[in-house]
């Protein structure tokens, strides 16, 4: 995102919170100062909860816009968890981290898990990464087969180009290893 654009988001923000602040001022003010006459009162109130109301449209409007430039959907990357079965696997935990650094960590609850095994999927990450070359990895715990504390990791190679791009986490079942298998797909856009 261009500094000018920034900027503009920043002076904005600005503004909306100076006009909120100052429609709650004269909100306070108005109704002590037109007590008597109540009909004049309400018009003066009316007034400030329309500005209100639109302060807090530009506000939404401007935070859409920030998100629009610091996340062009051309530029995004998407990380989801899905779930087969989990006969052999009960996920506690996901850590995805891409070039090592932590980019999304999540613990699961029971009711979680249950979402996840009746077909849910769960964006883990959404973000921009620099055009080149990525390394991906996420690390699953939960309890594996015989009931014992199971942790693996799942890795792959990232090659950015201009367009999103976005990955599913997979854990499924394997019944001819009798174990969990983690795997990243790549699904095209």
């Amino acid at each position: 995102m261009s500094a000018a654009s920034v900027s503009v988001i920043n002076r904005s923000r600005q503004f909306a919170s100076a006009i909120l602040l100052g429609a709650s001022l004269l909100l306070g003010t108005s109704s002590a100062t037109f007590a008597q006459d109540s009909e004049n009162s309400q018009s003066v109130s009316d007034q400030i909860e329309d500005l209100k109301k639109q302060v807090l449209s530009l506000n939404r409007d401007l935070l859409i816009l920030e998100e629009e430039l610091l996340y062009p959907a051309n530029s995004q990357v998407a990380v989801y968890l899905s779930m087969d079965v989990g006969e052999f696997f009960e996920l506690d935990a996901v850590k995805v981290h891409i070039d090592d650094k932590l980019v999304a960590s999540e613990l699961y609850t029971e009711h979680q898990v249950d979402a996840l095994f009746r077909g849910g999927v769960q964006r883990l990450y959404l973000g921009n990464l620099k055009t080149g070359d990525h390394r991906l990895t996420a690390f699953f715990t939960g309890i594996g087969p015989q009931g014992r504390e199971y942790k693996r990791a799942a890795e792959v190679s990232i090659n950015k180009e201009t367009e999103g791009k976005v990955y599913e986490l997979k854990i499924v079942d394997s019944t001819v290893k009798l174990q969990p298998v983690f795997e990243i797909k790549e699904w095209q856009l």
